[in-house]
């Protein structure tokens, strides 16, 4: 059992290992102020956000929100509850009323040019956060403002290693991966940075023995993870694409008599609260981090990005305290 100077110290390490997956609601919202951060004419930001799908995304929309008030913007949200129409229904929405600048975390990474082009046309810039797209035209937005989902996946796997190293675990690794959303970018990136190492350094001894998508949610983690314990029974690790689907699964896995962290070995993406809880309680081996607090860097951006200047293409998320944050806040959950 973790003491809380021991727990906070496995939270700075997994963090450092980790370095830095209907309608829609819409709601205004701004500063009292009638004029933004440079004193003119205050900016209108249309965000359009995935949904509400997990503690990450959560967290994600107060950073945003927030950032959006501090900087004295006008924001129009909408929560796309993780449908892709919603989310052009929204952009396209933004785009009738004129709004300075659009932000949106898609979906998924294909069938944005249409709408992408309808904005360019009305010379609407558009940033991406969070997520990427792929597009036939490079033009249609500006800059991305997230994380490296391919390297996630390969800091899993690193931290895997360790996490099978320090249980002594010999012999075959059988592998559930548990994805994100099919055909978003974090959960073909982590997929594929976790491949990437499995490959070149593991091939003897690794093997990806089931693999479907959780959909990021905490209930899509246990149905499936129930479901691969069926068909999989022998199923020794679990890597699951973020927090929420490892927390489902834990629940799936005690349901068949096996202990989650010690039976299963878990590594999960993201570093949420709810996963440092699971974390503290020995059920989850490692978390590799991923920071949602994208915030101010984003309005930093649309600032500029309004303001005509040159801003790279890809605006990578700054390391934070959010892990070690999370971790202290997970504490008082424990009993010593």
């Amino acid at each position: 059992m973790l003491n809380r100077r021991n727990f906070l110290t496995a939270a700075v390490g997994v963090a450092a290992a980790g370095g830095l997956a209907a309608c829609a609601k819409e709601d205004d919202s701004s500063s009292d102020s009638s004029t933004g951060s440079g004193g003119g004419k205050k900016l209108t930001l249309g965000f359009s956000q995935v949904g509400s799908e997990s503690g990450w995304r959560s967290a994600n929309t107060d950073s945003v929100k927030s950032a959006a008030k501090e900087a004295g913007y006008t924001l129009k949200f909408s929560d796309a509850q993780q449908k892709q129409e919603n989310q052009i229904s929204a952009i396209r929405s933004y785009i009738t009323q004129g709004v300075d600048v659009i932000a949106f975390s898609p979906v998924v990474v294909t069938g944005w040019d249409a709408v992408l082009k309808e904005a360019k046309a009305k010379k609407i810039p558009v940033v991406l956060t969070d997520r990427s797209v792929e597009t036939s035209d490079e033009s249609l937005f500006v800059t991305l403002v997230g994380s490296d989902f391919t390297d996630e996946g390969r800091r899993a796997a690193k931290i895997l290693e360790k996490v099978l190293e320090k249980a002594g675990h010999k012999g075959a690794v059988k592998i559930a991966q548990l994805e994100g959303t099919t055909g978003a970018a974090p959960a073909i990136e982590r997929a594929k940075g976790f491949k990437e190492i499995m490959d070149a350094d593991h091939k003897d001894d690794w093997k990806i023995v089931v693999s479907q998508t959780g959909d990021f949610t905490r209930a899509g983690g246990k149905q499936v993870m129930a479901a691969f314990l069926q068909s999989n029974p022998d199923i020794n690790v679990l890597y699951a694409h973020n927090d929420d689907m490892g927390i489902g699964a834990i629940q799936a896995i005690e349901a068949a008599g096996k202990k989650p962290g010690k039976d299963i070995l878990i590594v999960t993406v993201d570093g949420v609260k709810d996963g440092f809880v699971a974390m503290s309680e020995g059920k989850i081996n490692a978390i590799v981090e991923c920071n949602p607090l994208l915030g101010t860097q984003l309005m930093e951006v649309v600032q500029k990005v309004k303001d005509g200047e040159t801003v790279e293409r890809w605006i990578k998320t700054k390391e934070s305290d959010f892990m070690q944050d999370q971790a202290k806040a997970a504490l008082p959950t424990r009993k010593y």
